[in-house]
C-alpha cells in the first residue's frame, strides 16, 4: 500500500483531543491488530501514520488500486473456473455508521460483480436459529475464484447476543473457539480471509447519525435503533475487544481500519484486498485445446 504526503486532514476536521493522546496506538501499514491485550480506546480511528492524508490523495491512490484490483479479480475468477480452489473472503465488522456499506460501494464496486458474492447478515430467521450459529455462515462461503464479502458475520454471535443477553454466557463464551476452528477450516480449503474491523470513534458516529437527519435524501439510512445502541457503546467495545483478541490467529488475523475519515477507510480496505490478491498471484489458466487449430476453425467458420 502506498504512502501519501503529510498534510492536513480532509473530511473529518481533525484528531482533536483523542488524536493528541500520547498513549494512542497506531497500527502498521497493514493495519494488523497489535499483539497483546486489546484496548479499542487506544487504537487509532483517524489514520495519520500511513497512507494519504488528503481526500484528493486518497482518490488518486484508490484510482491506482482499482486497475490492479480489477485485473487480479479477473485472473482469480478465470483460475477458479479451471479448478483452482482458492478464493478470498472480505469480512466487514464495525459499529453502526463505521462504513460497511460504504466499503462495499466504493471498494467492492471496483470489481466485476460477476466474480463477487455479497451477503449482508441480518437478524437470524427462525430457520437459522434452529441450527448451529455457523450454519448460515457456512452456506454463504464463496466458491472457488470468487471474492466473497460479508457485511457482518459470525462475529455477531459473540457481539450483539452478548451485549443484549440473547443467549447465556455459557453459550456465547464457547463460540470463540468454534469460530477459530471454522475459520481455520476455511483457510485449509483455500479461502483467504481478510477480516476488517472498521474502527470509528463515538464522536464521529454521532456526527454521522446527525447528518442523516439533516438531509431528506438520507432519512432512509437512519434507524432510531442506532441511537438506542449508542447507550451500549462501552459494552460493544468490550465485546469487540475480546472477539478481536481471541480470534486473530496468524492464518486469519484482524485488521483494524481507522474509519473516522471515509476516504481513508476506503483506501485502506482496497489496499488490503489488493494485497491479498497479489499474494495469491492468480494466473490465467492455460487452454486445454490447440490454439492454432481453433484459430483455423474460426477462420473457416
Amino acid at each position: 500500500m502506498g504512502h501519501g504526503k503529510d498534510g492536513k486532514h480532509g473530511g473529518h476536521s481533525g484528531r482533536g483531543a483523542e488524536g493528541d493522546r500520547p498513549d494512542l496506538v497506531e497500527t502498521g501499514p497493514d493495519f494488523l491488530l497489535p499483539p497483546g491485550p486489546v484496548d479499542l480506546a487506544r487504537l487509532d480511528t483517524v489514520g495519520s501514520a500511513h497512507g494519504p492524508q488528503r481526500k484528493s490523495e486518497a482518490a488518486d491512490a484508490l484510482a491506482d488500486l482499482s486497475g490492479r484490483l480489477a485485473s487480479l479479480q479477473e485472473r482469480l475468477f478465470a483460475q477458479g473456473l479451471s479448478g483452482d480452489p482458492r478464493r478470498v473472503l472480505l469480512l466487514l465488522q464495525g459499529m453502526d455508521t463505521a462504513g460497511k456499506d460504504g466499503v462495499i460501494k466504493h471498494v467492492v464496486g471496483l470489481v466485476n460483480p460477476a466474480g463477487t458474492h455479497l451477503v449482508s447478515f441480518k437478524k437470524p430467521t427462525a430457520e437459522e436459529l434452529s441450527h448451529d450459529f455457523l450454519w448460515r455462515i457456512e452456506r454463504q462461503v464463496p466458491g472457488p475464484g470468487i471474492i466473497g464479502v460479508f457485511n457482518r458475520s459470525q462475529y455477531e454471535d459473540v457481539l450483539i447476543v452478548r451485549v443484549h443477553d440473547l443467549v447465556p454466557r455459557s453459550v456465547w463464551s464457547q463460540r470463540y473457539d468454534a469460530i477459530n476452528r471454522f475459520e481455520q477450516g476455511l483457510v485449509d480449503r483455500g479461502v483467504v480471509l481478510v477480516k476488517c474491523f472498521l474502527h470509528v470513534s463515538r464522536a464521529v458516529q454521532k456526527e454521522r447519525l446527525a447528518a442523516r437527519l439533516e438531509d431528506p435524501e438520507k432519512y432512509w439510512k437512519f434507524n432510531p435503533a442506532d441511537v438506542d445502541e449508542r447507550g451500549y457503546w462501552a459494552d460493544y467495545q468490550q465485546a469487540y475487544a475480546e472477539a478481536l483478541q481471541r480470534c486473530s490467529p496468524a492464518s486469519a488475523p484482524w485488521h483494524v481500519i481507522p474509519s473516522d475519515r471515509k476516504w481513508y477507510r476506503n483506501w485502506a480496505v482496497a489496499g488490503l484486498l489488493t494485497g491479498a490478491l497479489e499474494a495469491l498471484d492468480p494466473q490465467y489458466p492455460q487452454p486445454d485445446y490447440d490454439v492454432e487449430a481453433e484459430r483455423r476453425r474460426v477462420a473457416r467458420s
